[in-house]
């Protein structure tokens, strides 16, 4: 038999967040998230606490711990869209249908309570977290944005009543040998014809970097993203924390953005070395040896991670985004290896269609699942 207990205690809490490495214990392909950031999604320092109602399931199974599932009412979608949709997320569970079937029913039980009429997912707060089943790709490499899991996960979603609502793609991409040099000098008349110009980040700090463009980023990807799937504006609360983690985590020569002589942004491109490594061997904790790693990732990374890319929507369809070609196509020649995509939704073209300048090969798909409960 088995038993649901909604999360409560301090003790809860931490069976939650560490489950997931109890499951995946030695299989080499989970990248875990931070615990840190894990343990702030129970409480106000949530960046999404204002905007979200939450809870949180564990499942037993003769005393002990088989699964959980987190549900989410994003209120800012629902306000937006006018829906009345809950979603799920950090949805773990053994190979049970009985067991999968028990979390479903309390995250949806919770959100018939709450009147609404459909569920979705996986999908986290925002897209800016961690999103969609792994239903190909199971012995590739993920990256940090990116949730691992079983491939019996999508056979207990499916048997519970769950349909695809929406798909990702993702790709590895390696140089292009034989790729036309005068590629390269597209991107430079573009932005003459277009009074543009990349903003510099010599002669100024991470710090002050961060600061001048942080926000502009922000409010050219809400303006960008907008009509994607799944998507809500960033809150205030995410955008300060975010800010301070970027200064952090990914160095000024991988967020580079273009703009126009009053310094309004009309594109950018964030990519971040791979951490994944680190994270495996630290298993998600920050420890000395995680930041050291993670230090060196940042100097001679192999794999960097393609995060973000946008373009002003004045300028779509103008190969602004070509740029970057310039700029990041020479770090195959300072230790890169290949790029990760992360997250393309399949009906994405327009950015799928920049990955040409590269060997591109499709390896990893996600999916999204939709049920109605009312």
């Amino acid at each position: 038999m088995v038993e649901i207990r909604e999360v409560q205690t301090r003790r809860d809490r931490k069976a939650f967040v560490t489950y997931p490495f109890k499951l995946y214990k030695d299989n080499k392909y989970y990248v875990p998230p931070l615990r840190v950031d894990e343990y702030k999604i129970f409480n106000s320092k949530c960046d999404y606490a204002d905007v979200t109602n939450n809870c949180f399931f564990l499942a037993y199974k003769d005393g002990e711990l088989v699964g959980r599932i987190h549900g989410i009412e994003q209120k800012q979608y629902n306000e937006i869209y006018k829906t009345k949709t809950i979603r799920f997320t950090r949805f773990d569970s053994i190979d049970d249908q009985e067991v999968a079937n028990a979390l479903f029913d309390a995250v949806v039980n919770w959100g018939k309570a709450k009147n609404m009429d459909n569920i979705v997912g996986p999908l986290g707060f925002s897209d800016m977290e961690r999103e969609g089943l792994l239903i190909e790709g199971f012995e590739e490499k993920q990256t940090y944005a990116e949730q691992y899991n079983y491939d019996y996960y999508q056979k207990l979603i499916e048997n519970y009543g769950f349909t695809k609502d929406v798909d990702w793609l993702e790709f590895n991409l390696t140089k292009k040998e034989d790729l036309d040099p005068r590629m390269f000098t597209i991107g430079d008349r573009l932005m003459q014809m277009n009074n543009l110009h990349l903003a510099p980040i010599d002669g100024i700090s991470q710090g002050k970097y961060y600061d001048k463009y942080g926000r502009k980023f922000f409010e050219l990807l809400d303006e960008t993203y907008k009509k994607l799937y799944g998507v809500v504006p960033a809150n205030p609360k995410l955008v300060k924390n975010m800010i301070s983690t970027f200064k952090f985590f990914i160095p000024k020569k991988y967020f580079r953005v273009i703009v126009d002589k009053d310094d309004n942004l009309i594109s950018f491109a964030m990519l971040m070395p791979s951490f994944s490594e680190a994270l495996i061997k630290s298993k998600g904790r920050i420890t000395p040896p995680f930041i050291i790693r993670a230090l060196k990732a940042m100097k001679k990374p192999k794999m960097v991670d393609f995060m973000l890319v946008g373009v002003h929507p004045d300028f779509a369809n103008k190969g602004i985004p070509s740029v970057f070609l310039k700029l990041f196509y020479p770090m195959f020649d300072e230790g890169v290896e290949s790029f990760e995509t992360n997250l393309n939704l399949e009906y994405n073209h327009e950015i799928m269609n920049c990955w040409k300048y590269f060997n591109a090969r499709q390896h990893k798909r996600r999916r999204c699942f939709k049920k109605e409960i009312n």
